[in-house]
């Protein structure tokens, strides 16, 4: 997490996770000398994911003799199948032959190098994978001028294939706000970590965890920096009962960076003695653990004062540093994999550019690249009127993944997403994000990372996970997150179904989004809902018939009356709120700038965001580029006490003596809207 998360972490609280089908053309790449002017070539073709009369497919190709500038990949599908959409490469089909060839930017593979595409196709009757495949019209065996050796797909990772590691470790869990909590384990609220817990993310599905440790407050002075004992043995029993319950581990460095890695700029010498007696110290204690065991450097690398055109070379030298130090320790750590982040974990252009800068000087095969994934900033903390996950929301997200898989997959660099969720998801700040728009986002990560082959670590600071319990908080959201490392699941536009308790009841509509999969019914409960006549579909359009509501919304009091689920041939379920509402009714209030509310009868209806204008219509209050403020931070309902809270931070910059206009805007689509005005400390609601 970064300074910033850091402030509210306190409050703050899955890529290849079960097998998938892999066909090795060719099996183990034979040793190629350099310059050799025999042809060949190894495809790996794996299917990432398949739902009926569709499928998606990675394919990697290893050239084994001279380098190739242009490349053609031909092959034949045995069952027909045929290519819909395709990635990093174009794909045609001819007489029965597919071929794909390089883009633009991917036209070279050097001897023994490789490129990796990806397609989605479609099929009929069974998918069974191509048996042959020819590059520039070589058939590729597996080797140079003779058949290749056998191979299983089933052999665990080598030292030196960083990418097959990195791809074991998906699907991974942060335990996050716990080791790296100031000044100790459970300062920040998180209970101690226990084998159990270890055990318990294990036999959910998960295959790493990352441990982020600081290590400010554990470690004696100048010039040697010795590490506490008991802390350096805390860390290494939970390495190894992680190790022990079959888990990969990644461990760092993590507040570190804001604490005194920061001040590299300004004060290199001790900065760089600290940050070397540190990852000797941790190198040394753990040069013989297994392989499974994974070192970050540093969590989101800042530096004061400095732009990022001088930051880049700052964080190569302390790259650089960290991977010469860890081989030197010897033992595993020769072989270990070792993984770099971009400044500040952006995965923006620049900062990707500059790290695989970094990483190809290196010129060692076990390095992985690292960034972190929060979503698009406003829909993430709800302000500016991202409510909903819409296509601005889903092009940065895809467009995150593009760029990672291009400058690093592509190349056979494998990425880690070190942290990943959403900014302001907290179980104690529920309503930040609409249930239905973050089920959406989340499938959407597990499906893009799925397809890129980018491993993803939740940030779980308690928010997702009860660790006391051992019990997810939202469990539908896990399950939709669990199907999601294998599959698809279906969304819908909404989640809720509002009918107003003062109308007459009649048919509601959602528009299915299937995502490759089939609608097989409506459930309430442990009763099956008719086709006909509770519902009707009609293509992607799922229609809840007036009888159907009468019937769910019973006494029609206002609140949730139903939840009824949707059922797919795939993914996890979607449900659906019957909810019955009446337009909310705010009054009138005096308070002061540091405790303000707004009596509300919410009347069943549910808070989205909240507009605020100036009597020009410009905005008023923080954000001032947008009307819409930012939910919790500056506006929060409390449904219990019948009350809009505005928040000391929302008055902090609202223009003394200037009326304010608030438009509270509810999910039904309903409004109402009160004014206030600030004078010195006082504030006076009305709604006239």
């Amino acid at each position: 997490m970064s300074v910033r998360r850091l402030r509210t972490s306190r409050r703050r609280v899955g890529v290849i996770a079960a097998a998938v089908a892999v066909l090795l053309l060719g099996g183990v790449m034979m040793a190629v000398n350099a310059g050799a002017a025999a042809a060949g070539c190894r495809v790996a073709y794996t299917v990432a994911s398949q739902w009926q009369g569709g499928f998606t497919a990675n394919v990697a190709v290893t050239n084994l003799g001279d380098p190739v500038n242009g490349w053609r990949l031909a092959w034949t599908f045995p069952s027909g199948q045929q290519v819909t959409q395709a990635w990093n490469a174009s794909v045609s089909t001819s007489g029965g032959r597919t071929t794909a060839t390089n883009a633009s930017y991917n036209p070279a593979i050097p001897t023994n190098g490789s490129v990796s595409f990806g397609f989605n196709g479609s099929w009929a009757g069974s998918n069974a994978a191509p048996t042959s495949f020819d590059l520039n019209g070589v058939t590729c065996t597996g080797n140079v001028g003779q058949p290749s050796p056998s191979s299983s797909s089933s052999t665990p990772p080598q030292p030196g294939d960083a990418m097959a590691t990195v791809a074991a470790m998906q699907p991974g869990t942060n335990i996050g706000n716990t080791l790296d909590a100031i000044p100790d384990e459970t300062s920040w609220g998180n209970p101690l970590i226990t084998r159990e817990l270890l055990r318990h993310y294990r036999s959910q599905g998960y295959r790493s965890v990352r441990l982020p440790v600081t290590w400010t407050n554990h470690h004696g002075p100048a010039p040697d920096y010795t590490i506490d004992a008991a802390w350096l043995a805390r860390v290494r029993q939970v390495v190894d009962w992680a190790l022990a319950e079959d888990l990969y581990v990644l461990l760092n460095l993590h507040h570190d960076s804001w604490q005194w890695i920061n001040t590299y700029p300004s004060d290199k010498a001790n900065v760089l003695a600290r940050y070397r007696a540190l990852w000797t110290q941790i190198s040394t204690t753990f040069r013989d653990h297994p392989q499974r065991l994974t070192f970050e450097n540093i969590n989101e690398p800042q530096f004061a004062n400095s732009t990022d055109d001088q930051s880049y070379p700052l964080l190569h030298e302390l790259n650089v540093d960290f991977v010469n130090l860890v081989r030197r320790t010897g033992g595993n750590n020769a072989t270990r994999v070792l993984v770099l982040p971009t400044l500040f974990t952006n995965a923006d252009q620049p900062k990707l550019d500059a790290l695989l800068a970094t990483i190809n000087g290196l010129n060692d095969r076990n390095l992985a690249a690292t960034i972190h994934f929060y979503g698009f900033w406003p829909f993430s903390v709800n302000n500016s009127g991202f409510t909903r996950y819409n296509a601005e929301v889903e092009q940065d997200l895809i467009g995150t993944f593009d760029r990672v898989y291009n400058t690093f997959v592509a190349r056979r660099i494998p990425v880690i997403m070190g942290e990943w969720a959403v900014l302001n998801y907290d179980h104690n700040r529920p309503g930040v994000q609409n249930r239905g728009e973050l089920l959406k986002f989340f499938e959407a990560v597990g499906y893009q990372a799925r397809i890129r082959n980018v491993t993803t670590m939740l940030w779980d600071a308690g928010q997702f996970l009860n660790r006391q319990t051992l019990q997810w908080r939202d469990q539908g959201l896990f399950d939709l997150m669990k199907a999601s490392w294998t599959t698809r699941s279906a969304t819908a536009s909404s989640d809720q179904v509002f009918v107003a308790r003062s109308t007459a009841v009649t048919n509601r509509s959602l528009t299915l989004n299937l995502n490759g999969a089939s609608f097989q019914g409506l459930r309430h409960g442990n009763t099956n809902l008719v086709d006909g006549t509770d519902y009707t579909v009609s293509g992607s359009t799922l229609t809840l018939t007036a009888s159907a509501l009468t019937r769910l919304l019973g006494d029609r009091s206002y609140g949730v009356k139903a939840a009824v689920e949707a059922r797919f041939s795939q993914g996890a379920p979607w449900q659906i709120s019957v909810i019955s509402y009446d337009t909310p009714i705010v009054a009138n209030a005096n308070g002061t700038t540091s405790a303000f509310a707004v009596p509300t009868q919410f009347r069943g209806d549910i808070l989205a965001t909240m507009e605020a204008k100036y009597a020009d219509g410009t905005p008023a209050g923080p954000l001032n580029w947008t009307t819409y403020k930012e939910f919790w931070t500056h506006v929060q309902p409390d449904y219990t006490a019948g009350t809009l809270i505005l928040k000391p931070e929302f008055f902090a910059e609202v223009t003394d003596g200037a009326r304010v206009t608030l438009t509270f805007h509810f999910w039904s689509g309903a409004q109402a809207t009160c004014h206030v005005t600030k004078s010195g400390t006082t504030v006076t609601g009305t709604t006239t």
